[in-house]
């Protein structure tokens, strides 16, 4: 334990050393034209610290059941670590896994990638320099650098070089905190572990106007949200204080309810379309959720189902084609049994009246996804495949998010409401939402909030091996 304690301190002087030397190196030259010292790059004093794991093969009691914390073979496992202040009880977590299972030796030092400049210059003030200016004499964003390999398993290292520790290195995971900020509207330190995703705006001001009571219980301290949204005491009508320009500046407005150690929940509102589905979840994964759920709307492709009914995804027909280069869609999409059984739980706690009534209600079984807004159009062309398929539900986003959990390793779910019949002439036209549509998002939105309480009880469990390929880093 000691050793890790040492190792997560010097994690923390070595990036804090780093910023601090960035950051007074481009004041420097921002206010008297002053270079920076060559030194710099040769002593490594610009770059992010490089976590060290040695396992020489050695186990204490390694458990085999466990999907994550497993050192596979003997060898050393490296990453680069940003902000590890942002990072430190998922890195105390995973480092306190390995060391009471096996042999280690752990080690920091400054590594050979560089931080760039754009993610250290809050606060900074540059005035008229110009980032090309910055970029001659600092290190700048290589897109070369960055990418997804290691989930991909594409990644390719000589057989001398460490294993890869993590799923996302420093360069990865600065580039996503950077997005999130400005897709959200807020900041990445308020993201919580546990994410519901919406198509919708109404599930916002249901979920605010909720979670403004939620502070001060159940260990809630406070909810943040786009557009400069911050309660740190209970509040009824939420909702009034929503900021009606959060969607002018914000392409995915994000809402935290907040517990101190980030176990709470965030809301998504990630509009309409697979592209916006793809973005959000490549830049929250960095932050290792410990869950996301789809809960949105979707057109019902039966004719025995109603407006405001649910359907809950066992499977997906992928049509959504913005992952095809990275993950075919011919691979399937487990259901994670741990999400399915906790989205079906809430939904009976919800609906009250047992499981007769909720089959009343809720239909499971397979949603398609495509990135056409105008299917109907095309049915003639699609029919047959929808019918092979036995699709209950279509929609944009739904298959999206889960292959994004099922590539990025975080356990995923979809529990969707019938907003429409585009097949049966029930469309969504103006002035047409009926009573029972309009009550059904509060209860829809009720399940998702009750089954992240459910996920949040099952601690590990609930990271499934199904998620984890031949050859995973070790942390989760």
């Amino acid at each position: 334990m000691e050793m890790m304690k040492e190792a997560l301190a010097e994690l923390v002087r070595v990036y804090d050393a780093a910023v601090a030397c960035l950051k007074a190196d481009i004041i420097a030259f921002v206010e008297n034209g002053t270079l920076p010292p060559p030194e710099r790059r040769a002593q490594r004093l610009w770059t992010y610290p490089e976590l060290r794991v040695t396992y020489h093969g050695q186990e204490r009691a390694a458990k085999a059941t466990r999907a994550f914390g497993r050192l596979e073979a003997a060898g050393t496992y490296c990453t680069t670590v940003t902000r590890p202040h942002l990072f430190a009880d998922y890195l105390t977590n995973q480092l306190a896994l390995l060391e009471a299972e096996y042999e280690i030796e752990l080690k920091v030092t400054p590594s050979a990638q560089e931080i760039p400049f754009p993610y250290v210059l809050d606060g900074v003030p540059i005035g008229a320099v110009k980032p090309q200016d910055l970029a001659q004499h600092f290190p700048s964003t290589d897109l070369a650098m960055i990418g997804d390999e290691i989930a991909d398993g594409a990644h390719a290292f000589a057989g001398d070089d460490p294993l890869p520790l993590a799923l996302f290195d420093g360069l990865r995971t600065d580039f996503s905190l950077a997005r999130l900020a400005h897709y959200t509207g807020t900041s990445p330190e308020h993201c919580q572990r546990f994410i519901l995703f919406t198509n919708y705006h109404r599930y916002v001001d249901e979920f605010v106007d909720w979670a403004g009571l939620q502070i001060g219980t159940e260990g809630y301290v406070a909810l943040s949200g786009a557009g400069g949204l911050y309660l740190d005491a209970p509040i009824d009508n939420a909702r009034a204080r929503l900021s009606d320009t959060a969607w002018r500046r914000h392409q995915m407005p994000a809402y935290h309810l907040i517990k101190e150690d980030r176990s709470g929940i965030t809301l998504v509102n990630i509009g309409v379309g697979p592209s916006n589905a793809k973005t959000i979840t490549d830049h929250l994964a960095v932050l290792r959720p410990e869950a996301w759920l789809m809960i949105g709307h979707c057109g019902g492709l039966r004719d025995s189902q109603r407006i405001g009914d649910y359907v809950l995804a066992h499977a997906y027909l992928r049509d959504d084609h913005v992952l095809d280069p990275v993950l075919p869609p011919e691979i399937p999409l487990p259901a994670i049994a741990e999400v399915q059984q906790a989205l079906a739980q809430a939904a009976e706690i919800v609906s009250g009246g047992g499981q007769a009534n909720l089959k009343k209600r809720m239909r499971t079984g397979t949603v398609v996804t495509t990135d056409d807004r105008n299917w109907e159009l095309r049915y003639t062309a699609s029919a047959r495949r929808f019918s092979l398929s036995r699709a209950i539900g279509i929609d944009m986003e739904s298959a999206t998010i889960s292959a994004q959990g099922y590539r990025f390793r975080v356990p995923y779910g979809t529990l969707l409401c019938v907003s429409d019949k585009p097949l049966h002439g029930e469309l969504k036209l103006p002035g047409q939402a009926n009573r029972f549509y309009e009550e059904a998002i509060a209860s829809h939105l009720k399940i998702g909030l009750i089954t992240c309480d459910l996920l949040r009880e099952q601690g590990d469990r609930l990271h499934s091996r199904k998620l984890r390929a031949f050859n995973e880093p070790p942390f989760r």
